[in-house]
Formats: C-alpha cells, structure tokens, sequence
C-alpha cells in the first residue's frame, strides 16, 4: 500500500472517530436536556395526582388495578369487580346533602376480624364487611383499651368488594374490644350503623396470624442501607393505545449492584416500568431515594429537601414475556428495572448528597439469583425462610413501610407473604432475606394480591430470566432520542 493510501486511511478513520465521539456527545447532551424536563415535569400538582399501580386478581383470576379510593378498575378487559363500592359522587342535578338519594336503610356490618375471642400480636389487619344498597361513606374502626374506657378511632379503607380494613400496631397484652361504626351515602348525612363491641386478647409474646413476629404492615424504623437505598418511583403511562393521555404512578423501586461504569441500576417490578395494557414503557421516570428521610411534610416537587434528592432513569427493561400477554397471565415475569445515566444532570440534589452517582450515593444491594428458604417448617423471626418486603406507602405518605413473615408459595411462579398488608405504593419494593442491620441480599419484589384478602405475592428470581434482564439493565445501550413509550428494552431471554 503506497504512502498516499496509507494516508487516505488514517484519515478517513480519523474521521469516523471524530463523527462518533460528536454522536456520543450530542447523545450525552440530549439525555442531559431530557433529564431536566423530567425534574421539571414533576409540579407538586402531577405529584399529588400520582396514584399507586397496585395490582390485584379476584377470585375469577381477573386483574385489577386497585385506585386510591380503594375501588378496582377492571384491568385488560372490561368486566367490573364483583361487589365494587358504589360512587361516592352525588347523582348529576342532585342538591346538596348526599344528593337526591332517600335511602333510610343503615350499612349492614358483619364478619368483624379479630373475632370475638381472638389472639392476636402487637401488630393487626382489622377488617369488617360493611354493604349498603346507596353506597358506604366512611368506616371507622374503634379500639377500646383494657381499662375499658380509653378509646382511639381509626379510619378504614376499602380494600376491594364490601371489605373494609386497617392495619394497626402498638398493643399490648390484655383483653380489649373493638366496633365498627359505618355511614352510607344517603341524603342529610347519611344513615349510620355501629356494630356490637367484639372482645379480643393481645399477647406480644405468640399469636396475631401466623406467630407474634409477623409483622403486616409497620413504618420502617431501623434505618440501615436499605433506608437509603429503597426509594419512591414516578412515572407516567398512556391511558390508551394511541398514546395520547398519560397517568401519573407511583411505585418503590432499590438501587442494586450492576458491575458497569457510566449507569445506575434500579430493580422494580415490571408493571412498574412497562403498560402491558397500552403496550409502552414509562415516561418521565423519577426515583426518589430515602424519601421517608424529607424535610417537607411528604411527598412535593422539591428534591432539595429530600436526603440526596432525585435522580432521572433514562430507559427500562423488562422481559418480552411481560409485553405479549396481559396481567396476571404475566406475573412470573414481574420484575424489571430502570437504568440511570451517571451525568451529574440526571440528578437534582438534596440536603445531604454525597454523589452525583446514584451507586456512590448509596449502598447499592446485590440480587441474590440462588434458590432462597421456603416452608422450612418452623416459625418466627429467627428462622430461615423470615422474609421483609419493603416499600414506600401511597396513604401513609412519605412513610417507608414494611412486613416481615415466614415466606411460602402461591402456585408454581410465586413467592407469598400470606398476612402482608403493604398499602399501594410498595409495588416493586425489595423483599429481603435475611434482613440483618438494614442490609441482605434481595430475593424478589413486591408484585400483586388478591382483592379481598392479605397477602402480597413476589415474582421467582431463581432459575428464571430475571438473571437475564438484569443483565440487560447492566449492558444495553442507552435509546437515542426514544419517543414517550419506547424507552426501554423487552428482552427475550429464551
């Protein structure tokens, strides 16, 4: 080859070089310019109408997604929930004070949990049946102390159908008793019914579903890694196919270990990343870590004053099974994740940052893709199979929540936690085990449950494509300029 030729090639290959580091830049540049519309997007308005995208399966297997209020939303199809509540909206043309409705029959309340009788432990999922042909207004559970006199009322929610419950802790041994006091919907404030007082024992010491060490639903307290490194999941998805009206979500997502440079990795639950409904990837993803840690009052569009203030993902993975089949026909694959460009732009800090690298900032958490402890035929804290499920709470916001129990199956393609009652929020949320300090390895995310029971189900890890998708997160190149909904990889791990 003579010199001139030589030349020419040398040139020509600087010239490639020189045209892929610009691409690379203006890539760089433009992830950096969508990251600030993100932060931008996020007005305390869009965040105070983010909702939970809690998902739920009836008896019939149907899915649901189960709204702020407590009512389900059919889910793929069009069929409404068996036993939904009753609008609580007055009637178009009605007056004020309940509306046009003259109902005089009061709710009936029946099937109060605890029974009279019961034993239960410090920490309880109260639940009673309230119907009512006009529709239920508000349930109110009343707690009365074991001197018989002290009583603290609580408000319950509706937990699918004609459920009505709340988690509640703090007791102490003793004999005490509970009622349930209902209002419906009717006219001039409603008609209003109390059921009889139900006697029940609390002993701290056994009891209380499952063994005095299950927890149901409890503010996370202990502080660790994983107060750090959980947190609170924005995001937008399309109301329709066309893609026209976007709703905001919420979800819990943590930051894991990926072995990759330039990126951040979140682990979530992939209905939290991907609409299998409308067939897209979320828009405009926010994480929030530590969110429980803010000085604001809760959740608001300030990042500054959240511990190490937000960070923007940049594209989600899932796996192809997840985007070609419908909740719950999906729900083994019900795990996926988000990945963070480390470019001081994609983050917003807070009053404690340390890092513009979400990795760096906190203790990033491995992903334990080894078969974990189930059913291993003993009770309690102590044992091997005692699994947390952590997650950020929609109605006891900006609390970090969780429960903790033996963990069991639910079918072949599950995890379960049978007396869980993590609030909507928590979905893709960690579930650890053993938790030790506030650190351990993860086994699974929080994923479903069932509309008129407890109980949280958590996708298998082991021996499944999550070790596969998680690779994805880990190598996959970042989109160039994906358009809202293609954000994203659907990997076929097959």
């Amino acid at each position: 080859m003579s010199k001139r030729a030589i030349t020419f090639v040398l040139s020509a290959v600087a010239f490639i070089a020189t045209g892929l580091l610009s691409t690379s830049a203006f890539a760089q540049n433009d992830r950096s310019a969508r990251a600030q519309q993100v932060i931008d997007h996020w007005t305390p308005e869009r965040r105070a109408a983010a909702v939970p995208r809690d998902m739920r399966i009836d008896h019939r297997g149907l899915g649901y997604m189960r709204r702020a209020d407590g009512s389900l939303a059919p889910y793929g199809h069009q069929i409404q929930a068996q036993g939904a509540p009753s609008p609580n909206a007055r009637p178009p043309g009605s007056g004020g004070g309940g509306g046009g409705n003259n109902d005089s029959e009061p709710p009936q309340i029946s099937n109060l949990d605890p029974a009279a009788g019961s034993t239960i432990g410090g920490s309880y999922t109260f639940s009673a049946i309230v119907t009512d042909n006009v529709g239920v207004k508000s349930v109110t559970f009343v707690i009365t102390y074991p001197d018989g006199v002290t009583t603290q009322d609580f408000s319950a929610s509706n937990a699918g159908g004609d459920t009505w419950s709340s988690t509640l802790q703090g007791f102490t041994d003793g004999d005490w008793s509970w009622r349930v006091e209902a209002t419906d919907t009717a006219k001039r404030g409603g008609n209003s019914s109390v059921s009889d007082d139900t006697s029940f024992t609390v002993s701290t010491g056994g009891g209380g579903g499952g063994g005095g060490d299950t927890i149901t639903n409890a503010q996370w307290t202990d502080g660790g890694d994983i107060q750090m490194t959980a947190g609170r999941l924005f995001y937008e998805m399309p109301s329709n196919p066309r893609r026209k009206r976007w709703a905001g979500y919420v979800c819990s997502g943590t930051v894991v270990t990926d072995g990759a440079t330039g990126r951040s990795v979140i682990l979530t639950a992939s209905h939290c990343v991907y609409d299998d409904a409308n067939n897209a990837f979320a828009r405009n993803v926010l994480f929030i870590p530590n969110q429980a840690g803010t000085n604001g009052s809760g959740t608001d569009s300030n990042c500054s004053n959240d511990p190490i203030g937000c960070w923007v993902a940049a594209f989600g993975v899932v796996d192809v099974n997840w985007t070609t089949s419908t909740f719950p026909d999906n729900i083994p694959w019900d795990y996926g994740f988000y990945v963070v460009d480390d470019n001081p732009s994609s983050h917003q800090p807070g009053y404690n940052s340390s890092s513009d690298t979400l990795d760096q900032a906190v203790t990033a958490f491995n992903i334990d893709f080894t078969p974990p402890t189930v059913d291993d035929g003993t009770v309690g804290a102590a044992t091997p199979d005692f699994t947390h499920a952590l997650g950020y709470s929609y109605s006891d916001d900006p609390n970090f929540m969780y429960c903790a129990e033996d963990m069991t199956t639910e079918g072949t393609d599950n995890w379960w936690l049978p007396s869980c009652g993590l609030s909507g929020g928590s979905s893709g949320g960690p579930w650890i085990q053993p938790l030790t300090n506030g650190g351990g390895p993860i086994i699974s995310v929080n994923s479903w449950g069932y509309t008129t029971s407890p109980g949280m189900a958590g996708p298998i890890l082991s021996g499944t494509s999550a070790n596969c998708v998680y690779n994805a997160a880990a190598l996959n190149a970042f989109p160039s300029n994906p358009a809202d909904g293609d954000a994203g990889y659907a990997v076929n791990c097959n």
